[in-house]
C-alpha cells in the first residue's frame, strides 16, 4: 500500500486531504541534513539508561552520561537507548507533558549532539498518550477546536471488559472541560491520557514528532506500548488491524526522510503477538522486542534445566534480511510474565514467581476482563534475579554472566541495561519512598561514586564489567554474531544452553545454567574465544561456565556425559 492507500484505510474518505498535510511535513525536512543508515551488523550492542541514570553533582546529566560511555564503557557499546527525556509530570518520563525539548533537568539538545557524534541513538516515542499536564490536555479540556477530539473518550456506563489492561486501576478517568464532563480513556494512569489515533489531527502531530526525532540523530525510534494505540468497542483494543496500519504507515514516513532508520515496536505480549508487528518482513517494524528471552532464561536459571529455552528458540521462525530480534535480558520495566503463556505451565510461573519474591522482589499485577488479578511482571534486578541465591561474588558473577552470553549469542542484536553491565544488585530506597516497584530497578547512581567501586578490582561490579567488555569485544569481529546469522539449536544436556551460531566460521554457544560439572563428548574442535583454550573432541564445562568455541568444521554433537 502507499501512503495515501493507509490513510484511506484508517480515515474512510478523508485521505485527500489529510495527505498533504503529511506531504507537507515530509518537504520541511527537505533540506534537513542528510542522514542514512546501514542495517544493522554484529558491531551493534545498545545500553539502555535514562538520561540521568549516571549523574555528578553540578553537570548536565547528559553530558555525564556522554563521560561514562566514553570513560568507563570506553566504546564497548556503540548505541545508546535514551529512555525517555522530555519533561515529564509521572510514570519515570512515561508521562510526557512536551514531546519536543529535552527536560531540562537532563540537558539540552545540543547533549542529544554531542552524543550523536560518538554513538548511535535510539529514542523513545511515547505515542500511545500524554501527561493531562500536556498542552495538548489543556487545549482539549479548553474544547479548542483542533484538540476536541485529540484524546479517547468513553462511556463510563458501557462495558469495557474486553479490554486488555497492563493495570489494575479503572480504565476511565473524569474529568471536567469547558465543554462539559470528559470521560478519558487512561490505559496505564490516571496522568496519563490515550491519544485517539481515529483523529487525523493526532496522527499528524505524531508525524511531526517522529520526524523531529530523526532530524535529531535518532538511527533507531522504539514505539513504547504500540499495540494498544487503536481502540475500538467491543474488541481488546490490542493489536487491531489499524494498529497495524499505523506502524507500517508511519514507517513509510520516516522512510522518505531518512533512509535506515529503524523502528522497534515494543509489546510485552504472548510471541505470535509480538512478531506480527514484523508485518511481512519489509513494511512494518525492523525489530521487535524478544519478550519471552527474559524469563525464559530466568526460569532456566531457577531450574537449573534450559530445555523450555531451547524448545522456544528452537520454534523461532528465522527472520527476513530486514527485520531482527530486539533483545534484552533487563530493562527499566519487570520481567514480563506474559510472554511465556503457552510456553511454560502456570505451576512454573508460579515458582518462578515465589523464588523472585525470596530474592527480594515484587510482583507487578494486572486486571483481568472477570476483574480478578494475575501476575503481569516480576521487579526485580535481573541479576539478583539469576545469581541473588550466590553467596560467593566470584560465583555470582560468573554465574550472572552467563545468562548474558546467553543474550550477546542469540540471534538478533543485542540490548544491556545500565544496572546489568555494572553489575548493580537490588535497590529499595527509591522503591520503599515511592511504592512504585519498578524502582527495584532504576536506581540513579554518582559517578564519581561509580568511579571509586570500579577501581576495586575484587568487586562485583569491577568483575561484571570486565566481562562484559571481553565478551563484547569478541562479538563485535565475529561474522557469526551478525543479527542476521543462522541459529541452529542443540540439545545436549537438559542443563547446557546450545547454539551454533553461523553456516561458516561458526560459533558454538555452549552455556552450563547449572551447578553441575560435566564433560560433553563430541566431535567437535576448534578455539575457545573466551579463555583462548583449545578444544578438540570432549569440552569440559564447569559450574555456570560459558564458552564460544570457534569450529574449524561444524558436526553433529553425540552425547554427554555428567
Amino acid at each position: 500500500m502507499s501512503v495515501k492507500q493507509r490513510l484511506e484505510f484508517l480515515y474512510p474518505g478523508k485521505a485527500e486531504e489529510i495527505y498533504p498535510r503529511i506531504l507537507n511535513l515530509i518537504k520541511s525536512y527537505e533540506n534537513c541534513e542528510a542522514r542514512s543508515y546501514p542495517w544493522v551488523g554484529k558491531e551493534d550492542v545498545v545500553l539502555i539508561t535514562y538520561g540521568d541514570a549516571i549523574r555528578r553533582k553540578g553537570e548536565a546529566p547528559l553530558r555525564t552520561l556522554l563521560e561514562f560511555m566514553d570513560e568507563v564503557l570506553e566504546g564497548s557499546v556503540n548505541t545508546v537507548h535514551i529512555l525517555p527525556m522530555f519533561p515529564y509530570t509521572s510514570d519515570d518520563g512515561f508521562s510526557v507533558s512536551d514531546f519536543k525539548v529535552i527536560d531540562p533537568e537532563l540537558g539540552s539538545w545540543d547533549d542529544i549532539s554531542a552524543l550523536d557524534e560518538k554513538y548511535n541513538l535510539m529514542f523513545d516515542a511515547v505515542i500511545n498518550h500524554a501527561s493531562v499536564s500536556s498542552d495538548y490536555f489543556k487545549e482539549f479540556i479548553k474544547g479548542t477546536e483542533k484538540y476536541r477530539d485529540f484524546f479517547l473518550t468513553g462511556d463510563p456506563n458501557e462495558d469495557y471488559s474486553m479490554v486488555t489492561r497492563p493495570r489494575t486501576h479503572p480504565l476511565l478517568t473524569r474529568f471536567e472541560s469547558e465543554v462539559g464532563t470528559k470521560y478519558v480513556w487512561t490505559t496505564f494512569s490516571e496522568d496519563q491520557a490515550d491519544f485517539n489515533f481515529k483523529d487525523p489531527e493526532v496522527l499528524v502531530e505524531i508525524l511531526g514528532i517522529l520526524l523531529l526525532y530523526a532530524s535529531r540523530g535518532a538511527r533507531f525510534i522504539r514505539f513504547d506500548a504500540i499495540g494498544f494505540a487503536w481502540k475500538e468497542a467491543k474488541t481488546t483494543c490490542m493489536h487491531l488491524p489499524q494498529t497495524h496500519e499505523l506502524v507500517k504507515l508511519m514507517r513509510e514516513v520516516i522512510e522518505e526522510c531518512f533512509r535506515g532508520v529503524s523502528i522497534i515496536t515494543e509489546t510485552n505480549v504472548p510471541h505470535k503477538d509480538n512478531i506480527s508487528y514484523f508485518g511481512n518482513g519489509h513494511d512494518e517494524a525492523g525489530l521487535v522486542y524478544q519478550f519471552p528471552l527474559p524469563p525464559l532464561t530466568l526460569h532456566a536459571y531457577l531450574t537449573g534445566n534450559a530445555s523450555k529455552l531451547l524448545k522456544w528458540a528452537d520454534s523461532l521462525e528465522p527472520t527476513t534480511e530486514d527485520t531482527t530480534f530486539f533483545n534484552f535480558l533487563a530493562s527499566h520495566d519487570g520481567i514480563g510474565v506474559r510472554p511465556v503463556e503457552g510456553i511454560l505451565e502456570k505451576e512454573e510461573v508460579q515458582s518462578m514467581i515465589d523464588e523472585v519474591q525470596k530474592r527480594g522482589g515484587q510482583i507487578g499485577w494486572r486486571t483481568l476482563p472477570d476483574g480478578s488479578q494475575t501476575a503481569y511482571e516480576l521487579n526485580i534486578n535481573y541479576l539478583d534475579a539469576v545469581a541473588g541465591d550466590e553467596s560467593d561474588l566470584e560465583t555470582m558473577a560468573r554465574k550472572f554472566m552467563g545468562s548474558q552470553c546467553i543474550l550477546l549469542s542469540f540471534v538478533g542484536m543485542p540490548a544491556i541495561y545500565y544496572h546489568s553491565i555494572l553489575g548493580s544488585r537490588n535497590s529499595y530506597r527509591d522503591f520503599e519512598e515511592s511504592g512504585i516497584k519498578r524502582r527495584i530497578n532504576r536506581a540513579k547512581l554518582d559517578f564519581d561514586l561509580l568511579n571509586k567501586e570500579l577501581e576495586d578490582k575484587t568487586s562485583l561490579r569491577r568483575a561484571v564489567l570486565d566481562s562484559y567488555k571481553k565478551l563484547i569485544a569478541i562479538r563485535k569481529v565475529q561474522p557469526a554474531f551478525d543479527p542476521n546469522s543462522s541459529q541452529r539449536v542443540l540439545f545436549l544436556d537438559d542443563r547446557v544452553f546450545a547454539l551454533i551460531r553461523g553456516d561458516k566460521d561458526s560459533i558454538l554457544v555452549l552455556v552450563n545454567i547449572s551447578k553441575d560439572e560435566m564433560v560433553l563428548k563430541t566431535d567437535y574442535s576448534g578455539t575457545d574465544l573466551v579463555d583462548g583454550s583449545g578444544i578438540d573432541g570432549s569440552i569440559r564445562l564447569s559450574p555456570y561456565q560459558y564458552r564460544w568455541i570457534r569450529l574449524r568444521e561444524p558436526v553433529r554433537m553425540v552425547h554427554t556425559e555428567a
